[in-house]
């Protein structure tokens, strides 16, 4: 399926006007273009979901204002943290630091020149401790952006709670967890598809369980869309990831109505204002009846999508970086009025560095300003019913729902990113967003127009060159300090969980609590499930 249908003749001289996947748009909208059933946009918590998933929106509760952060060392991001919390965040967001995502601690050789540079470094519990320090875990909930070791970082989580005095069953908060995305277009893993999709099920089942409001998988169009999506293709491949973790879960023997109120959804909000606000209605819509009709959910939670988002960080420019603020905002605002449930915005200097402290404050500041100042939450859906919004939303849902039953075909999404389908339709989304911004059919402020020469310098935060020996030290202290014939032990009993099938979760956290360290453990899933090598089909 190509998403960019070639023009000829006369037809490819004329004026295009088009979104930015290139969805044409037509000159004028009206009612011809409003759905031919009304109940498909129904209303607010209503069945399918259109206008949002609950009844009265941002007028019941505001979305969750949850600021990504990490760098250095954990004290580092927990000053961040209190900061944030400190200008009225509402919501935690860690990044973890490149050898803490695939599975290396900070000691290991392969971490060398990445310790703590594009976020905080993980490998202890000792560093999870020291991450959460002083911050109430029951009263604030947490997202963590990690996916092949999502499952020790979250062991070392609740391993933190529990020194908290905080139950399992008391924490909120996310975990990404999303490896069929990373196949597909982020590319950080460490086993291969099968093993991976296991130990997101073993979560699962464990949190349905132990920590019922902790939501265990975060199914995330967002890298898709930084991959070079279009908005169809991020809504499509999204939807398919979250029908390959639904299958496996019910293949598991879950009931869908017990562990699909848990799922949830992380999804980019790019610079096409309409198209965004259209893209996060289909996708409701869209698995409001994937999950009625393929699937058999009764629960209204399970029918309901709620999504955090992000504004996208490959819209914004090196050149002329206060025009991100503009976009940012533009972006924010587009997913208010989209329906999300919590928002990331992105900091103006983050393609220059690591966000500054002020940077940050901007960004925040944006989604306060859009809450307490515009006016948009205080109704429910306030373009619902748009011409417009309404065309674009159906147009979308049904360009996504025409990918999935490709993905049906080929035997479901495990066996299309064997095939490297995804991957390919990207590339070629991707490819023809480059090509027009090189011939300026498209606009790029500052890049491919309205340049400007010499630009002055920006602050940017810098990361102290010695954290990485400070921190590789530091775990080797910490693996020279435990109990080495209990930490063995516990290793040995992953390693059997692994084998054995059985669910990871409990020994995981008896692992990190006698000391096992992030990357022994990723070493034991090296081990006993292999490592993904990318088949390049590209």
């Amino acid at each position: 399926m190509s998403a960019h249908p070639k023009r000829t003749g006369a037809d490819a001289s004329a004026p295009r006007f088009s979104t930015i996947s290139d969805m044409e748009i037509a000159p004028l909208y009206g009612a011809g273009d409003l759905p031919a059933d009304p109940s498909v946009i129904g209303g607010p918590g209503e069945f399918p979901y259109t206008r949002g998933p609950y009844p009265t929106m941002y007028r019941g509760r505001p979305w969750t204002m949850r600021q990504f952060a990490g760098f250095g060392s954990a004290r580092d991001t927990n000053a961040r943290f209190r900061f944030l919390l400190a200008q009225g965040q509402t919501g935690l967001s860690t990044a973890f630091d490149m050898p803490t995502l695939m599975g290396y601690d900070a000691d290991h050789p392969r971490a060398l020149g990445e310790v703590g540079r594009e976020g905080t470094a993980v490998s202890t519990l000792e560093d999870m401790i020291e991450l959460f320090d002083g911050i109430d875990l029951a009263a604030v909930t947490t997202s963590m952006t990690v996916n092949c070791s999502a499952s020790i970082i979250l062991a070392m989580y609740f391993a933190v709670a529990e020194r908290h005095g905080v139950p399992m069953a008391a924490l909120g908060g996310t975990i990404q967890n999303d490896m069929l995305k990373e196949f597909i277009a982020q590319k950080e893993w460490i086993c291969p598809p099968e093993p991976s999709v296991r130990i997101i099920i073993d979560m699962i089942e464990f949190c349905t369980r132990e920590a019922p409001r902790f939501h265990p998988v975060s199914i995330s169009g967002y890298h898709i869309r930084e991959a070079g999506s279009t908005a169809v293709q991020e809504v499509a491949f999204t939807l398919a990831d979250g029908i390959g973790y639904v299958d496996a879960a019910r293949g598991r023997g879950l009931a869908v109505d017990e562990f699909a109120p848990r799922l949830s959804f992380f999804f980019n909000l790019h610079n096409d204002f309409l198209e965004e606000i259209a893209k996060l209605r289909a996708a409701r819509r869209l698995w409001a009846r994937i999950m009625r009709d393929r699937f058999g959910a009764t629960n209204p939670r399970a029918l309901m999508l709620r999504t955090h988002a992000q504004t996208a960080g490959c819209s914004l420019t090196a050149q002329q970086p206060l025009n991100n603020v503009v976009r940012v905002a533009l972006q924010a605002l587009a997913g208010v009025l989209g329906g999300v449930q919590s928002l990331h915005t992105n900091s103006m200097d983050e393609t220059l560095a690591l966000p500054s402290e002020q940077a940050v404050m901007v960004a925040l500041r944006t989604q306060q300003i859009i809450a307490e100042e515009s006016g948009v939450t205080n109704t429910a859906d306030p373009l619902g019913g748009s011409y417009a919004i309404e065309a674009l939303t159906s147009r979308i849902e049904a360009e996504a729902e025409d990918y999935i039953r490709q993905i049906d075909a080929m035997g479901g999404i495990v066996r299309a990113i064997e095939l490297g389908f995804p991957q390919k339709e990207i590339a070629e989304a991707a490819y023809h967003f480059q090509r027009q911004l090189d011939r300026g059919e498209k606009v790029m402020v500052g890049v491919n127009k309205y340049q400007l020469g010499d630009e002055p310098p920006m602050d940017l935060l810098r990361i102290d060159p010695a954290l990485e020996e400070r921190q590789a030290a530091r775990v080797r202290a910490f693996k020279q300090a435990r109990d080495q014939a209990r930490a063995r032990d516990r290793l040995t009993a992953v390693r059997r969980a692994c084998r054995d099938g059985e669910n990871l979760m409990p020994p995981l956290i008896a692992a990190v609590k006698e000391g096992v360290t992030l990357g022994e453990i990723c070493d034991v899933y090296r081990e006993e499930f292999g490592v993904y090598r990318d088949p390049a089909w590209l």
